[in-house]
This record gives C-alpha cells, sequence and structure tokens, in this order.
C-alpha cells in the first residue's frame, strides 16, 4: 500500500540508491490531480491508508470512469459506491477485474498488493432483508480495507429469539455494525448484550412514519445502551470505515 511504498522510497533515498531530488518528483505525484470535473485526492492512500472513495451517485457515467482510471492506474486499489446499473456495466467494461455488488451498489477493484489485515472481524448485523443493500455496502467496505467480514442477516427485534441463537457470534466480533430501520431498536439489544464497539446504522426502511429513518436515527442516538456509535441514515460505507480505524489500530 502507498505507506509501505514511501517508506521503502525514504530507504532507498538513505541508502543512497535514489537522489533527493527524484525522490521529491515521486513524492509530488502523491498530493492531488485536477480533472475538469473532479479534483483527486492521491494523498488521501498516505493520510488515512486507502484511496479516495468514488461516491457515484450523482456522477455521470463519464465523471465516474474518469475519475477511476485515475486512481486505478496506481495500483492501491478501487472501491465505487452507489453505483447506478449503467455505470457498473460501463465499469465492468473498463476494468474485466472488478468486483460489483449489485445489492450493495458497490464496485470494487483490488490492489495489487492487499491492505494489512484488520484484527479480528466485523461482524454485520441486520435487522431485516429490507436493510441488505446498505448492510452490504458495509460489507464490502470494511473487505476492501482488509477485514474479516461476518453477516447475520434479519435478526431484528420482531424475533429476537433469531438473534439471541447466535449469541456466539456477537461474543467473538471485534466490532458490531448494526444495520436497522423501523424504530431502530436492535442497536440498543446488541449494544446492551457485548463489550465490544457497536456502530448503529439507521436505514430508510419503514412505514410513513418512520420519515425516511430518521425515527431509526433518533431511537439509535437515544439509545440506552452504553457506547453505542451511531452514523447517517443509509451510511453503511461510513460504518465500515469506522469500525476499521478500530480494528487497525
Amino acid at each position: 500500500m502507498m505507506r509501505e511504498r514511501v517508506l521503502a522510497l525514504l530507504r532507498q533515498v538513505a541508502d543512497g540508491h535514489v537522489t533527493v531530488d527524484d525522490a521529491l518528483a515521486r513524492l509530488s505525484r502523491l498530493e492531488s490531480e485536477e480533472l475538469p470535473f473532479a479534483t483527486i485526492d492521491h494523498h488521501r492512500a498516505l493520510r488515512q491508508g486507502y484511496p479516495e472513495v468514488i461516491f457515484a451517485a450523482g456522477k455521470t457515467t463519464a465523471h465516474v470512469l474518469g475519475i477511476a482510471d485515475r486512481i486505478a492506474e496506481r495500483g492501491e486499489g478501487l472501491l465505487v459506491t452507489r453505483v447506478s446499473e449503467e455505470t457498473a456495466a460501463a465499469l465492468r467494461d473498463r476494468f474485466p477485474s472488478i468486483e460489483v455488488n449489485a445489492l450493495g451498489r458497490t464496485a470494487y477493484l483490488p490492489p495489487v498488493e492487499p491492505p494489512p489485515a484488520g484484527r479480528g472481524t466485523v461482524l454485520i448485523v441486520t435487522a431485516g432483508t429490507s436493510d441488505l443493500p446498505v448492510a452490504e455496502e458495509a460489507a464490502v467496505t470494511a473487505q476492501a480495507l482488509g477485514n474479516t467480514v461476518a453477516r447475520l442477516t434479519d435478526v431484528g427485534v420482531a424475533g429476537i429469539h433469531r438473534l439471541l441463537a447466535r449469541s456466539d457470534a456477537l461474543s467473538e466480533a471485534a466490532v458490531i455494525i448494526v444495520v436497522a430501520g423501523m424504530e431502530g431498536a436492535l442497536a440498543s439489544v446488541v449494544g446492551g448484550l457485548v463489550a465490544v464497539p457497536v456502530i448503529a446504522v439507521p436505514t430508510s426502511v419503514g412505514y410513513g412514519a418512520s420519515f425516511g429513518g430518521i425515527a431509526a436515527l433518533l431511537a439509535m442516538l437515544n439509545s440506552c445502551a452504553s457506547g453505542v456509535t451511531v452514523v447517517n441514515i443509509d451510511n453503511g460505507f461510513g460504518a465500515a470505515f469506522a469500525a476499521s480505524r478500530i480494528t487497525h489500530r
């Protein structure tokens, strides 16, 4: 990954195999790159350990491909979220080895070298099948960042015995991401059962009074279980990134 490459470059300078001017020229290419429609933050891989992720919603297919080309050519990996079917097809044509998750609306191109592995398992717990698109976005993101991912699907509070029957999975996880719509109660239940970090993701799933996920968001923010952290509505990506920072500490 980028950090390892920079470290190797600095060692080459120290050993006299690379000149200071040559090293400076190489490092200057890590900054940013201006396109007519975007400014790509190439330095992010060095700062945060993973390249800039492309949020495809609102972008044209041509814009996504243009940004993707510039990121992918560095070999650090490529992750695109909220991908439409049209853009996913274009990414497949451009990058034959890219992995498209239609349910999670993601596209992932593995890096030349695998990222550093996170410690333990990121467990993604889904209240209902309707929450799976957000859960899969979280799963793909967590895996792209070097984590082992496990899933518990459709174990919401309407049938709490389904969750309690898998208490072993809860106890073995390093971080748990809880994805739930409706009233969002599952995050509090899980938060009250485990001692590891719990990241709650409210989804926009629910009937009218759920207000597009606001009801679940407020319920999770007001959780009586200590230590539950909440991200934005439908933000599986953000939850996975936070979980990965925990597993890589």
